[in-house]
């Protein structure tokens, strides 16, 4: 069970991470003529618990601003942050049970 949950926390920390670096690279590129912002999209990893997140091109074609960036990379450390304490939790239990069995 706490293997499951470190793999669902890990790669929730991973995707997150991914929409925070392309984020980033939306606003380091928004005075670059002819630029396409960037979007992230997460799945369910195949076979396995966790998510996967892709990136691709805005599909509309619209190009980024810097409020709504900002609002995204807020997003994407809360949930780069809640999924860092599922794994500290499930760690802490982890060694909670292993002082108990000891």
């Amino acid at each position: 069970m706490l293997n499951m949950t470190s793999n669902i926390a890990l790669s929730g920390m991973s995707a997150a991470q991914t929409r925070m670096d392309v984020s980033a690279h939306n606003i380091a590129n928004l005075q670059t003529e002819g630029f396409v912002r960037q979007e992230v999209t997460q799945r369910e990893q195949p076979g396995s618990t966790g998510t996967i997140a892709s990136v691709n091109r805005n599909v509309n074609g619209e190009g980024a601003d810097v409020t709504s960036e900002l609002i995204y990379q807020l997003k994407a450390k809360n949930d780069f942050m809640a999924n860092a304490f599922v794994l500290k939790i499930g760690l802490s239990t982890l060694g909670s049970l292993l002082d108990i069995k000891a």
